[in-house]
């Protein structure tokens, strides 16, 4: 089992009124990481963190020396978080909604636990306006914010999960050796905001609870197919809902299932959520998340499934290509 978790705080977010709802689910996620460590201890769970290199200053002249020189020209301006630089707190303790360079310290040292690349300004690979050249500093940037905390980013995991071919090769050439791909249905195809219809939303909602797609797993073999190494997305793990409380049991099987089908037959089986939906109902949502942990824990003793972080499948792939060679 592949674990990862998107890490944005408000990077992530444009609209001004979707910062004042979300606020809360940002507040609540410092006190989500740690018992979300705690649980990944107990169950020997190793998870990549894809975080938005934004994050990883301690204050705002930190920030601005590492900012790119070429930034990403959207047709739609609300797309770009640089507009929001005149707006920030000066640190991590006046504004703990843009900074996190004291939870990133916690999570890398925590056993098993690798810091990825989220990008660097929660980059829109996809959408009208931005182009390679820019990716690629946005990228470099974000490689310069993670060696502040002596990381160096090997897995990514791509905003909206837009990406293309011409991006990935970019990835390659800035040290990404692994990232998350999309299900293998056209519910969870790479597309443009403008795509991403009511219609195609509602159908993804459903399918975590009802198996509108099959069991998106992967192999060892597929992933190493691509360079970087595509380690698609199994499930989303979605937060805990009120209005859907009477839905948990589905929404458990459905990942159990998979997990179950993953582990009997050698395949990889990738959950992966943002740490911020932990951030409000959070018993609730770690309680969810512990039976699905268990579920793993006997399938790794009836099955030897193991948990891997993305880094560590890459470097799996490697081994395997060596041996072969």
């Amino acid at each position: 089992m592949v674990v990862s978790l998107d890490f944005e705080l408000y990077w992530g977010v444009r609209d001004q009124r979707t910062l004042d709802q979300y606020r809360r689910n940002l507040e609540g996620v410092r006190r989500a990481v740690p018992a979300l460590l705690d649980l990944f201890r107990r169950y020997r769970i190793r998870g990549t963190w894809a975080t938005v290199g934004m994050a990883f200053f301690d204050n705002r002249e930190q920030l601005l020396v590492g900012l790119p020189e070429r930034r990403p020209a959207y047709a739609d301006p609300k797309l770009s978080p640089y507009p929001e630089l005149e707006t920030i707190g000066m640190d991590e303790s006046s504004d703990p909604y843009h900074y996190a360079a004291s939870l990133l310290r916690l999570i890398a040292a925590c056993p098993g636990q690798e810091i990825g690349t989220h990008t660097f300004s929660h980059y829109c690979c996809l959408e009208p306006g931005q182009d390679l050249a820019a990716f690629g500093e946005d990228l470099a940037a974000a490689q310069r914010a993670a060696a502040r905390l002596n990381l160096r980013l090997q897995s990514l995991v791509f905003p909206r999960n837009q990406y293309s071919r011409p991006y990935l090769e970019v990835c390659r050439e800035m040290g990404i050796r692994a990232y998350r791909g999309n299900e293998a249905s056209w519910l969870y195809r790479p597309s443009r905001g403008d795509e991403h219809t009511p219609g195609r939303r509602l159908l993804r909602k459903l399918d975590a609870y009802l198996p509108l797609s099959s069991h998106t797993c992967s192999s060892l073999r597929e992933v190493a197919l691509k360079n970087p190494c595509n380690i698609p997305s199994s499930r989303f793990l979605r937060p805990y809902s009120p209005a859907l409380a009477w839905l948990e049991p589905l929404r458990l099987r459905r990942i159990v299932s998979g997990l179950t089908h993953a582990a009997r037959r050698g395949l990889i089986y990738h959950l992966w959520w943002h740490p911020e939906n932990f951030g409000t109902h959070t018993e609730k949502n770690l309680a969810f998340l512990e039976r699905v942990l268990r579920a793993f824990a006997r399938l790794r003793a009836q099955y030897g499934m193991e948990s891997l972080n993305m880094g560590e499948v890459a470097a799996r792939v490697s081994e395997a290509a060596l041996r072969s060679a």
